[in-house]
């Protein structure tokens, strides 16, 4: 006879929650859902679930992110989990947070309309139920260490984009001004851009190039020993 020794051990529900950041009118902006169940039902959340059985973690983020934006391949970390007793009232409940990059030119804008989803200025953000403000103030500062090492504020951007478009988006990550001069020279430095013919001709009557970001040639670069550092 096979004794199950975990029988008698308590069970507690696992959650994952997203803290989905884009970009777009140069400020960071924050995906939220309003609950139309309770607890807090009519209050804003970040967009979540729970785990299921044949999931791991990051499975289970996959699916919650592809399900309410439409979008495959996002790019995301976990960030941390949050297990104090009393974090959601309904049930004792542990939370794993994620942080995902969108691209919202490709966010799927009629699913914006069949869910209570709205995207928000981070700096507007509502107040959020649970402990969520604090997972949105984990989220950001490892998105503001990650960004230092890794240029994963490419995932934020169309795949052509300005300089001024680039700055712009680190300035709203990293919350500071930047110097022009020394930005553009740093990344030029890196070698990663590929400056196009195009121009963005709606800043200017004179334009501004285009430039895409090198996948390749940074991968390669890597496995040379190169190091990303802002």
């Amino acid at each position: 006879m096979v004794l199950n020794n975990y029988c008698k051990e308590d069970k507690v529900l696992l959650a994952v929650d997203c803290i989905i950041f884009g970009f777009y009118q140069e400020e960071l902006k924050i995906l939220l859902v309003q609950r139309d169940f309770e607890p807090a039902k009519g209050e804003w959340s970040l967009i979540g679930g729970f785990l299921k059985k044949e999931e791991n973690l990051d499975v289970a983020a996959t699916r919650i992110l592809s399900h309410l934006t439409g979008l495959n391949n996002i790019y995301m970390e976990q960030v941390h989990s949050y297990s104090k007793l009393d974090r959601d009232p309904e049930e004792r409940t542990i939370s794993v947070s994620y942080f995902a990059l969108i691209d919202i030119a490709h966010h799927c804008k009629d699913l914006l309309k069949q869910n209570p989803i709205k995207w928000f200025d981070l700096k507007d953000c509502p107040e959020l139920i649970f402990d969520h403000n604090d997972m949105v103030q984990d989220a950001l500062k490892s998105l503001r260490n990650r960004v230092g090492n890794k240029p994963i504020g490419f995932e934020l951007l169309p795949e052509k984009f300005t300089m001024r478009q680039l700055q712009k988006l680190y300035e709203a990550i990293l919350d500071t001004e930047l110097d022009k001069r020394n930005f553009i020279n740093k990344f030029n430095s890196f070698d990663l851009l590929t400056k196009l013919k195009e121009k963005d001709m709606s800043s200017s009557k004179k334009g501004a190039f285009l430039f895409e970001f090198d996948e390749g040639k940074y991968q390669k670069k890597v496995e040379e020993g190169f190091c990303f550092k802002m």
